[in-house]
């Protein structure tokens, strides 16, 4: 039902700067699911980005592929480095998911920091970081010396997972942050999916083993952090951005509480939140144990190698097609209850399915949408939220991270506790089910952003 017209004269729109107000700005070739114009506070709708601003994200996406390049450096040279340092199967677990660890406790306080320094700095100072920490990982010589500075990437690595999401609030207006949100998430899962193919059958024997590799690599992540420092800044300057309104954010603690009491206590952010976390319990879940589960299924390690490959690759299409699709007719919510429902289908598949191909299908249903799909959209709703918006995008996304790396922790020992108990695999693919079916509800229950925020300025009295 449309909003009377002596509500919509008089709706105001709270700016991101506390206190303040502005006359609504609605853009008129744009409607959302509901038929009516979309309220955009924080920048003109009509503006389009110049093209500084994609040279900018195609660099940080750059950045992004290299941080998952070396994150998962080490899971492809697993073997080896096991036998070289004598590690035992818990040692070396406890290092594989160390970075998905050092997210848990850190991800909120990297969060309210990287809102206080801004996009730019963040993503120079985590590339760093992540480089020189890799090639230290390329020197140890016992457990604790390969552990450290891997949780170092992790700390690295906060900056850009956090910090992408921040340059698009910075970059782009609202209505376009999902279609934006993919590209870089296209980086990174093509840097994941590229050091397994390179890395140990291809650069490893080349190189003279794991140790050179991650000197090198790291010390050409630690040289990209130098180009994109020097390139941010040179057309950081060249273009009017689209501001995130933090001048009043400072590293005081009150300042720092009041933003942390903001997005814990968002009702919208909530619902994301569990999406994310249900998601990465999927995600890390079933790409752990993907080809364990096709091989107990009678599928040969060759096969199973192929259809995990697939798996992650297939992720690509759900990561470019649904955020399009999702800004093209101006809805979040109803794409997540689709790409939920798509997974819980696939899931379900997994466990009936008799055959290669309807485990191909299986498997394509659950990367493009429930992996692939939901990626980019959650980073993505933060930035339109009312309460949350450009100005607290990084620590709304690090909320997520502390509560969604739980779930990419508990989602591989939940299977293989599964496992250990009832010897099969089908009871653990029903719980991913019942997790991508919960996507789907926390969906249907959100409010389309752009209708959140005009119901709140519609709300506001006037003066």
């Amino acid at each position: 039902m449309a909003l009377g017209s002596a509500a919509r004269d008089k709706a105001v729109v709270v700016s991101r700067r506390r206190g303040t107000r502005s006359p609504p700005k609605q853009h008129h070739g744009t409607a959302n699911l509901y038929g009516r114009p979309l309220t955009l506070s924080a920048r003109a709708v009509d503006r389009r980005p110049p093209s500084e601003s994609y040279v900018l994200l195609g660099l940080a996406s750059a950045g992004y592929f290299l941080f998952t390049f070396t994150w998962f450096s080490l899971a492809a040279f697993l073997p080896p480095v096991i036998e070289e340092l004598g590690l035992t199967s818990t040692q070396a677990g406890i290092v594989s998911g160390a970075i998905q660890l050092s997210y848990i406790p850190l991800s909120l306080v990297s969060g309210l920091v990287i809102d206080r320094l801004g996009s730019r700095s963040a993503l120079g100072a985590g590339l760093f970081v992540i480089g020189a920490a890799h090639v230290v990982r390329g020197l140890p010589t016992g457990f604790v010396t390969i552990l450290l500075p891997t949780l170092l990437i992790g700390v690295g690595g906060m900056a850009v997972t956090f910090g992408l999401p921040k340059l698009v609030s910075e970059l782009f207006p609202p209505e376009r942050s999902g279609t934006m949100s993919s590209v870089y998430m296209i980086g990174a899962t093509l840097g994941s999916a590229t050091v397994f193919a390179v890395a140990r059958p291809l650069i490893g024997p080349f190189v003279g083993g794991w140790r050179p590799f991650f000197w090198y690599t790291g010390a050409v992540v630690v040289g990209f952090a130098a180009v994109w420092t020097v390139a941010s800044w040179y057309l950081w300057g060249r273009i009017d951005e689209f501001p995130a309104q933090a001048d009043d954010q400072t590293f005081s603690l009150a300042s720092m509480r009041e933003d942390l009491v903001s997005v814990v206590t968002h009702y919208g952010l909530f619902l994301v939140v569990i999406v994310a976390t249900l998601r990465l319990f999927i995600t890390h879940g079933l790409s752990s144990w993907l080809p364990t589960i096709l091989e107990a299924r009678g599928v040969t390690p060759t096969l199973a190698g192929t259809l995990t490959s697939l798996f992650i690759l297939v992720r690509v299409l759900g990561i470019v097609s649904v955020p399009v699709l999702s800004d093209r007719f101006s809805t979040r919510r109803l794409p997540i209850v689709a790409c939920g429902l798509a997974g819980t289908l696939g899931l379900l598949g997994l466990v009936v399915a008799g055959g290669v191909w309807t485990l191909t299908l299986s498997l394509v249903l659950i990367g493009t949408f429930v992996i692939g799909g939901l990626s980019p959209l959650v980073r993505a709703l933060p930035i339109e939220m009312a309460g949350i918006g450009p100005r607290l995008t990084a620590v709304a996304t690090g909320l997520m991270f502390t509560f969604g790396e739980v779930g990419g922790f508990a989602g591989p020992f939940l299977i293989g506790a599964l496992r250990d108990l009832t010897g099969a695999f089908a009871p653990s693919l029903v719980v991913l089910a019942v997790a991508s079916l919960g996507t789907a509800v926390a969906g249907y229950f959100m409010d389309e952003p752009a209708e959140a925020e005009y119901a709140e300025s519609a709300a506001e009295p006037t003066d």
